[in-house]
């Protein structure tokens, strides 16, 4: 009888799933060590699911593979070229600060990767091999000759938006209604938990036509040259811009604002983390005697301390030498000299597994998406020092929510008495700990895991081919039926034409009594 149970199971299992093993392309040419985490966490997930799966991007998967296959198209080089932009970048020396025209530099950066992905002698070879796909799936930025692929394979396209939120480009792409008097764009930086002013949302529309502007004129005639250069009489940009099946947003709301999201926007914030393994036995050892407590200080893969100025990396060092609590310093050097007796440093640690330490007090981080989401998993309380892009947005966003603080690198006020003074803050009032355990908790409350959801919706789509019942009818208007624009100039012509009627008739009404008047005087 129970073998019975089993097998029926099984049986219904496999009705509920629908798709068996299907063929699964993704394409993630961006070389960030951290973003390639997310990438090769889904793309695993959907070969652990059973599928056959085919990435292209600059890294070899090394995690193993449960159920299905897992083939990887190496963008040979790209990664060396990479880190040698990081190398000359001169991030520390970035602004707090977004300009109006932030997306563009995020346009020519993406506009370099597509070109250099699409010259690529591996993509080009993998091009002209006869393949067949169910469904492609890649990161979106600002660019669509990777969305082109699912034109080239006829199959549905799948787009990740690892930063996760409700960003403008998401909503655009996908119609999805979201007011910008009071939802603010990705780059304007400040905490709007309570509203914007006048002047806010003045700066706010500017983002949102700037977007519009460099979208429909820099952006679409750019990636119109691309995607023919690999694929002649390809699709247009314009039409591909709102081709996606399905986006999965990296995001969770227990961290970001409530704004309306469309039927295929499904949040998935947290998925590539895992249940915590072991420590290394002298990070265990070390964790697990700080009687005090101990912090954990990292600035991610893209950032790294060892980069800070001399100045800086002694302020900190005296900061950590002042504290009773013991300090792991994610530092990328050999040494660290002047290290103080409670620190210890190390130029790779693994993260998620020191947060889930209980001994874990504070988080010092450089406010990188994963690293939040990361911290929410395990309720710990963070002090971010951001560096650029997302990061000082990420901070305000945090630090509104009530479970950070925040100290940008080039701060003015960042002396050794205000660094110290944020960390026993953090330690000694409790609000911060009790806030971030209360987001963890939110975090966690969901119907399924987050990567048991990034599969079954990518099955969905498979299932359903390409689920156009999903799609808003919004993107089916031009801008100015979207905008009731030819609704309000007929209401307006109403009006008009009525307001000229009476004005006509009083006139003709004053003509007319004074003929009258006329005549009986007569």
């Amino acid at each position: 009888m129970q073998f019975k149970y089993f097998v029926l199971s099984l049986w219904v299992s496999h009705l509920g799933n629908g798709v068996e093993s299907a063929k699964v392309l993704g394409i993630f040419p961006l070389a960030g060590r951290s973003l390639n985490i997310l990438y090769n966490k889904l793309m695993k997930g959907m070969a652990d699911a059973g599928h056959e799966v085919t990435v292209i991007s600059a890294y070899k998967n090394k995690l193993p593979i449960g159920n299905g296959s897992y083939t990887d198209v190496i963008l040979t080089g790209v990664e060396e070229e990479y880190e040698k932009i990081l190398e000359n970048a001169k991030y520390l020396e970035t602004a707090e600060q977004y300009p109006i025209w932030q997306s563009y530099h995020m346009h020519q950066l993406n506009l370099m990767i597509d070109n250099q992905t699409f010259s690529h002698p591996n993509v080009l070879r993998f091009l002209k091999e006869r393949h067949e796909f169910d469904a492609v799936v890649t990161e979106y930025a600002w660019g669509e000759a990777q969305l082109a692929l699912s034109s080239y394979y006829q199959c549905p396209l799948v787009v990740l938006i690892s930063v996760g939120g409700v960003n403008s480009w998401v909503n655009d792409m996908l119609g999805n209604p979201v007011p910008i008097s009071y939802v603010p764009h990705s780059w304007m930086l400040g905490d709007f938990s309570q509203g914007m002013n006048l002047l806010e949302r003045l700066h706010n529309m500017l983002f949102f036509l700037y977007d519009q502007f460099l979208i429909r004129f820099i952006q679409f005639p750019a990636n119109d040259r691309i995607i023919q250069s690999y694929m002649p009489n390809g699709p247009k940009a314009a039409d591909l811009y709102h081709s996606p099946s399905l986006v999965l947003l990296g995001s969770h709301s227990s961290f970001r604002q409530s704004t309306p999201m469309a039927p295929n926007m499904v949040e998935i914030g947290g998925f590539h983390i895992d249940p915590p393994q072991p420590l290394p036995k002298d990070l265990q050892l070390f964790l697990d005697e700080a009687q005090d407590g101990a912090i954990f200080f990292s600035m991610g893969s893209h950032v790294k301390s060892k980069d800070f100025s001399a100045e800086k990396k002694q302020l900190i060092i005296n900061v950590f030498g002042r504290l009773k609590q013991r300090v792991l310093w994610k530092f990328e050097d050999d040494a660290l000299p002047e290290k103080p007796s409670n620190v210890m440093v190390r130029k790779w640690m693994p993260q998620i597994d020191i947060l889930a330490h209980p001994n874990i007090k504070l988080f010092i981080s450089h406010g990188g998406h994963g690293s939040i989401l990361e911290a929410l998993y395990h309720g710990v309380p963070t002090l971010m020092i951001p560096v650029f892009l997302d990061q000082f947005n990420n901070a305000f966003q945090s630090e509104s929510r009530g479970f950070a603080l925040k100290l940008s690198y080039r701060d003015r006020n960042f002396t050794e008495e205000t660094f110290h003074g944020l960390i026993k803050e953090m330690l000694i009032n409790p609000k911060y700990q009790l806030r971030a355990q209360e987001l963890s908790r939110l975090f966690h409350d969901r119907p399924m895991k987050p990567m048991e959801t990034a599969v079954y919706w990518i099955e969905y789509v498979i299932r359903n081919k390409g689920a156009e019942h999903f799609k808003l009818g919004s993107l089916k208007l031009g801008w100015f039926e979207y905008c009731m624009v030819d609704v309000l100039l007929v209401l307006v012509g109403i009006v008009a034409s009525l307001v000229i009627v009476l004005v006509l008739a009083f006139k003709w009404a004053i003509a007319w009594f004074g003929r009258a008047g006329k005549i009986k005087q007569q």
